[in-house]
């Protein structure tokens, strides 16, 4: 109850964000969350045995996620590398020092990184990004009920061993149609063909992150990200899957659908 509950307050705020907030909106929340995402994902990184970035990841990320100019956007890169790389140099135990530059860089571009595909998608129909969210609430859903019910081959039992391979399916097949029904009434010029095609392909890569993110826990010994949302865990427990479904929809707009 108390997962449906969280769920109740936060699915009409998402939708308030990504179709009718001013952009300042849009990018204050994204920014919220990306930050405690990185939190998160910080914590879950020293509890790997690695040092933890701090302050300065979350800093490089929440500019990087509104700095407009493409070119600028390319230094920043640059820059964000160039001082994960120099903050090895704080490093007590050297023998970490390699695998905790690394690490803040990959916080950065999986969180922000995603964060500003979908300030990209909202800037050329919010309604893709609603897609992009909603391949993965409700291929989750399904994923969930249909593998408690008929679920008998384990989809990665080192990883996270109540998914089932006929929960993936069924998490597929659900988030495509969910997708293919909200672009029928919200997108009509879109190819029912580019639809499914993106639906599934968002849908997959969902499930993908929510992979990548049980094996950073699991391999963490920590069960949630964090314990800031009641039912969910942390926000990157949220979050997990639409780090990935956000890039894909975007990847496949920009290289199969942009003449819609």
């Amino acid at each position: 109850m108390t997962r449906i509950l969280t769920a109740a307050v936060l699915i009409p705020l998402v939708v308030w964000v990504v179709l009718f907030a001013p952009l300042w909106a849009f990018l204050l929340v994204s920014a919220l969350v990306g930050l405690v995402a990185y939190f998160e994902f910080d914590s879950i990184a020293a509890a790997h045995g690695l040092p933890r970035t701090g302050w300065p990841g979350m800093a490089f990320g929440a500019v990087w996620l509104v700095t407009p100019d493409r070119m600028q956007l390319a230094v920043l890169m640059l820059a964000v590398v160039t001082l994960m790389l120099l903050s090895a140099l704080r490093v007590k135990d050297l023998a970490r020092a390699l695998g905790g530059s690394a690490c803040g860089v990959l916080g950065i571009l999986y969180i922000f990184g995603a964060w500003r595909c979908a300030g990209g998608l909202r800037e050329i129909n919010p309604h893709w990004l609603v897609i992009a969210l909603l391949v993965s609430w409700v291929g989750d859903t399904a994923a969930y009920y249909v593998g408690r019910r008929w679920g008998r081959e384990k989809l990665a039992p080192r990883i996270s061993p109540a998914k089932t391979r006929e929960g993936a399916i069924a998490s597929v097949v659900a988030g495509t149609i969910a997708a293919a029904v909200y672009a029928y009434f919200f997108i009509p010029p879109a190819p029912l063909w580019a639809v499914l095609l993106t639906g599934a392909f968002a849908n997959i890569a969902g499930q993908a992150g929510d992979l990548v993110e049980s094996a950073f826990k699991r391999g963490a010994a920590i069960k949630d990200s964090g314990t800031t949302l009641p039912g969910h865990g942390g926000w990157l427990d949220r979050i997990d899957s639409c780090l990935f479904s956000i890039p894909a929809v975007y990847a496949v707009f920009r290289i199969v659908l942009e003449i819609i």
